[in-house]
């Protein structure tokens, strides 16, 4: 496209009035979600249900309850590329409970985007209420959904811990995961357990608007994948939903203005709170949708994992390996990003040496051009990464207990840790095993609950 045409978009897209949620729809497997900027043309993103069960009359009203979420939270990605003054939802306003949902996902969802294009989004997310008059009075009814679970699956540690802790417990589980990776399918078909791979394709004129030059940046890509799994609980019959969420997704990364920013916000329990009690007056009284790992720290994750030895040469939390564009790792870790070097500190407390390097295929934390990056999980000198990671404290704590090994006090970034960061902290803080130790904040059912102590043990 030639630049005056591309500029004159740009100012286009940035004059936009109004983001507008058109319509959505639902027919063999397939549901349309319909979005516009202003009257422009339609955004239409797809997302599949493979080998979809016709739906029971009983579930229709849950079922589009659950579809009309998805519709609206899945916007933000459209939102976002523009990030107009004005929301309009074409087939009717909200009651109370979904705006406040919806106005908190993309105010504390969109955080880091806000913060790295410098907007502010704070008291500029309105959506549109009905009047007292018009709100639904009815909470929604149980509607005898069968006992069992669906787990969504990232390719990663946490959600493997989830699985196996389901599968001690003789759960009736079911591994799910939206989109093509052949890592992620990999993983699944490890675990043993039925399988159900959702598609989603976003608009293409989306990626054409990023190229050009549009707001873009991160989104809550959990929330929209919790949408989706809420509806395929009703869809295929599942009475829970259960993320592999710790508590350590709560911790923000920094404040701006005025607002905390946390990369991992729609993994936090703020959010988990929320859309539970929304599905639960909106969809279902008998769904739950909850984070099985949220007593839990990362520490407390990584070890329960470090026991998981089948899944050493499947899993990845490398998040280079699940970007949609760009570069792929030549093998399942790149050994640069922040995922890469909290997932070796966190494990080398737990396993041998040996194992976690032919796991890895090399000593990250022998290799001194990574300090600055080891230094940011550490919040030394740097602010806690945009990832996927656990808290500075835990990392301290881990450090701290490989200082004291001597298979790992020669390793340069370990001896650097000794020498020039240990003596600037408090001894009190860097003990490993209160990390170790569950909370009681958590909202897993309870015919789920023991696979907590199959976790903590």
């Amino acid at each position: 496209m030639p630049e005056k045409t591309v500029v004159q978009t740009l100012q286009q897209l940035h004059r936009t009035r109004a983001f507008r949620f058109l319509r959505c729809a639902y027919a063999d497997g397939v549901a349309e979600l319909v979005y516009a900027l202003d009257d422009g043309p339609e955004l239409v993103e797809r997302v599949r249900f493979p080998q979809a069960p016709p739906l029971a009359p009983e579930r229709r009203a849950a079922f589009a309850a659950a579809l009309r979420l998805l519709h609206l939270v899945a916007g933000i990605s459209y939102y976002k590329a523009a990030v107009p003054p004005v929301i309009e939802v074409v087939d009717g306003v909200l009651d109370d409970a979904t705006a406040d949902l919806l106005e908190a996902l993309y105010v504390h969802g969109l955080a880091e985007f806000a913060y790295r294009n410098g907007l502010d989004l704070h008291g500029k997310v309105v959506f549109p209420r009905a009047s007292a008059s018009e709100r639904p009075s009815a909470a929604a009814p149980a509607l005898h959904l069968p006992r069992r679970t669906l787990v969504p699956i990232g390719g990663g540690k946490d959600s493997l811990v989830v699985i196996e802790a389901l599968k001690s417990i003789g759960a009736d589980a079911t591994v799910a995961w939206v989109g093509t990776s052949p890592l992620i399918a990999a993983c699944a078909e490890r675990t043993g357990l039925p399988l159900l791979n959702i598609g989603r394709e976003l608009a293409p004129e989306l990626f054409e608007l990023n190229r050009l030059g549009a707001w873009n940046g991160h989104i809550p890509v959990t929330a929209v994948n919790s949408a989706i799994l809420v509806l395929a609980a009703v869809l295929y019959g599942y009475d829970a939903v259960s993320f592999a969420n710790e508590r350590s997704a709560s911790a923000a990364t920094l404040e701006y203005a005025g607002q905390q920013v946390n990369h991992q916000w729609s993994k936090g329990y703020a959010f988990e709170q929320l859309l539970g009690v929304w599905v639960h007056a909106h969809v279902a009284a008998d769904l739950d949708y909850c984070s099985l790992l949220r007593p839990f720290s990362e520490l407390a994750v990584t070890r329960a994992f470090a026991r998981l030895t089948p899944y050493f040469d499947v899993f990845s939390s490398c998040n280079r390996n699940f970007k949609l564009l760009g570069p792929k790792p030549a093998d399942r870790w790149c050994g640069c990003c922040p995922k890469c070097h909290f997932v070796f500190l966190a494990l080398a407390p737990f396993l041998p040496k040996p194992r976690l390097l032919s796991i890895f295929g090399r000593n990250l934390l022998d290799d001194e051009a990574l300090a600055p990056g080891f230094d940011a999980l550490l919040e030394y000198h740097e602010h806690k990464p945009f990832e996927c990671v656990g808290e500075a404290a835990e990392a301290r704590a881990a450090m701290a207990a490989l200082a004291n090994r001597p298979e790992w006090q020669e390793d340069v970034l370990v001896a650097r840790f000794r020498q020039l960061i240990l003596p600037q902290l408090d001894p009190l803080t860097l003990a490993l095993e209160p990390w170790l130790v569950p909370s009681t904040e958590h909202r897993v059912p309870p015919h789920l609950q023991p696979a907590l102590a199959a976790i903590a043990e």
